[in-house]
């Protein structure tokens, strides 16, 4: 008869995939993907304050509809795995080759770290801030430029008590022999958390290996209620003596996605390489058209509306000029920002134009 670890042991699973895993458990859970494999989120526009005027029919001001910037994410990623463990063969290695643990050994050893390196990836691609450094840090740089991503996020408001930070082995090392640095070792030894070793300027330091933050990105500072990690299906089961097989059929499918939510997307702060950063698109303005141009980018994404490209559902995907003739008279705000293969995101360029 099969058994099924999905059905008997759920929980188990659930709860395994949390503990090895270096991003679960550190995002929102604010959204529910669950019959659906897009989900749109609607953020409404607060519009500025005005002098009350104490005459005339408008005092507050001219009154607006309030508009929302619309997000949509779709899920991607549908990855499966399927292995045979032959009976006799286990045997001959005297049982060695349990279905429950080589089914964990898989999990652990390919499953989850995929998923996780491509949560890091989608993080540090979407983040809000894609700071790019002239060179790579040092033991005498790395806590200086730490505490001004910190900055960063208090000037933008980015609560302060749930604050991640991953760094690599090698920039965990710089921030230990920093001279401006003391206690990260000792609170080492009391881990809250999967790869959680201690704290900098108010962030937990999350050391994963070197191989999960794309190459050239240095940090990735993050708060849960900026990024989603959603996950549909998490099963994996074993089959005892299936048709066919003397042995065990092991099977598993992971179907997940991450995102950066733009309403909150001030909590994710990436510091990578310059060089590696594409460079901020150009954006020109003649003739009842706009042009926009970035040297070496894959895709340029441009809004009309104010609203930021990377996130925004009315972001177009630039090609050919794009024609402003049902834009209304008066000064607009065009924004636009570039993508490049084995690149990271550049920065959003604002572009203001009056027709």
């Amino acid at each position: 008869m099969a058994i099924n670890l999905a059905t008997k042991n759920s929980d188990r699973i659930a709860s395994y995939f949390t503990k090895s895993s270096f991003v679960k458990g550190k995002t929102s859970e604010e959204y529910d993907f669950t019959g659906s494999k897009t989900l749109k989120i609607y953020t409404p526009v607060t519009v500025p304050e005005n002098d009350y005027v104490r005459s005339g029919m408008n005092r507050y001001g001219e009154p607006t509809e309030m508009q929302d910037i619309v997000q949509e994410l779709v899920m991607s990623q549908d990855k499966a795995f399927t292995l045979t463990i032959d009976k006799g063969n286990n045997r001959d290695q005297m049982n060695v080759k349990g279905a429950a643990k080589m089914l964990k050994l898989q999990l652990n050893e390919q499953s989850i770290p995929a998923a996780d390196r491509y949560a890091f990836s989608q993080f540090v691609c979407h983040a809000g801030t894609v700071k790019g450094l002239d060179k790579a840090p040092t033991k005498d740089t790395i806590i200086g430029l730490i505490a001004d991503a910190v900055a960063e996020l208090d000037n933008n408001l980015v609560d302060e008590e749930h604050r991640y930070i991953a760094v690599t082995g090698d920039v965990f090392k710089l921030i230990k022999l920093s001279p401006e640095f003391v206690g990260v070792e000792t609170l080492g030894r009391k881990s809250i958390g999967k790869g959680i070793v201690g704290e900098v300027q108010g962030l937990k330091v999350v050391k994963v290996p070197n191989t999960y933050l794309p190459k050239d990105c240095y940090f990735l500072i993050w708060v849960p209620a900026a990024v989603m990690f959603p996950y549909k299906i998490s099963d994996a089961k074993y089959h005892k003596d299936p048709p066919g097989l003397s042995g065990d059929l092991l099977e598993g499918r992971h179907y997940y996605d991450a995102f950066v939510l733009g309403a909150k997307s001030a909590g994710v702060y990436a510091a990578v390489l310059g060089a590696s950063q594409q460079a901020a698109p150009s954006v020109s303005y003649a003739t009842d058209k706009l042009t926009v141009t970035a040297e070496g980018a894959t895709e340029i994404r441009v809004t009309l509306d104010g609203s930021d490209p990377r996130y925004s559902d009315s972001a177009v995907i630039y090609s050919t000029p794009i024609a402003t003739t049902a834009l209304g008279s008066g000064s607009h705000l065009a924004r636009a920002v570039a993508y490049k293969d084995g690149g990271f995101t550049s920065n959003v360029t604002d572009y203001t134009f009056t027709k």
